[in-house]
């Protein structure tokens, strides 16, 4: 549950960082004698909720690099360098998309992760501990796995999905806020002290909400992910994969910044489920034997 916490509060204070910006504003344009109304509420929300939602895109890699301290592989130094970069060119020379930077990074558990504003720029890494506890046909298919994200354009839509949800939460939370405010409080120009306090409340519950939507979306983008690095590695490679993730006794955790990208992540059942990005080993491979993906 604390994983939860630290998720919400970080998606919760970048709406919080952008109501509180906006409500800044509000004040500033009535101020000017400018007719603030739905329209105007509409294009601000608009312009702060997929502003720093493509914002946040735009640093990804940088963000990614900083947090995992992942190295790229500029001139490989060795016969495993060699292989990672001749294998991530092979696979996305095969998913139609340029080839992505490759980098790795220190760490114990087994995982891997791509990143990147466009399917042109983006960066594959894969963690030492990946390295050393899987076979070469079973690291291919992470790799797979981390192109496919890229050819699919993942991060582009997930970024995508956010905006407009966050743009819906400042959108919505100020209407409504205007509405409780003439209703409840009897404000008739619904900018009264309770109209703040409403705002701020609705930006909490319906953020909440939106990133139960957000998290669905990555659940469900991972098994097509698997789907395309079943096709270019080989579905039983990829099955190997999943399996030898499965019988790791590593947590495989990634930073919050990069871990919806992650070959592996943190799952959950019941209520917690909601806000996991991926879903268990145990029905990603349940869905590669099937042919459902």
């Amino acid at each position: 549950m604390r994983r939860i916490g630290l998720f919400l509060a970080t998606n919760l204070a970048i709406l919080v960082v952008l109501g509180f910006v906006m409500n800044l504003i509000e004040p500033w344009l009535r101020a000017q004698g400018i007719d603030y109304n739905f329209a105007y509420t509409l294009i601000f929300a608009f312009l702060f909720g997929m502003g720093g939602a493509f914002i946040s895109l735009l640093m990804s890699k940088k963000i990614a690099l900083m947090s995992t301290g992942a190295k790229i592989i500029q001139q490989p130094s060795g016969e495993v360098e060699r292989w990672l970069v001749s294998t991530v060119e092979r696979q996305a020379r095969e998913a139609g998309i340029g080839m992505p930077d490759v980098a790795i990074y220190e760490a114990a558990e087994p995982n891997a992760f791509a990143t990147g504003a466009s399917r042109n720029k983006a960066l594959v890494a894969v963690s030492t501990g990946l390295l050393r506890a899987m076979r070469r046909n079973e690291v291919e298919a992470v790799l797979a796995h981390e192109v496919s994200h890229v050819a699919n354009g993942d991060m582009i839509t997930m970024t995508l999905l956010q905006g407009v949800l966050n743009t819906f939460v400042l959108l919505l939370s100020r209407v409504l806020g205007q509405i409780i405010d003439r209703a409840v409080f009897r404000n008739e120009r619904g900018y009264g002290p309770g109209y703040f306090l409403v705002v701020f409340v609705l930006q909490i519950v319906l953020g909440i909400l939106a990133s139960i939507i957000v998290m669905a979306f990555s659940r469900w983008r991972e098994f097509r992910a698997d789907a395309g690095g079943a096709r270019l590695s080989g579905r039983q490679n990829m099955i190997a994969a999943l399996e030898r993730l499965r019988q790791s006794q590593q947590p495989g955790q990634l930073p919050e910044a990069v871990e919806a990208f992650g070959v592996r992540g943190r799952t959950g059942m019941g209520f917690k489920r909601l806000f996991m990005s991926h879903p268990p080993l145990d029905e990603r491979i349940r869905a590669l034997h099937d042919g459902a993906v």
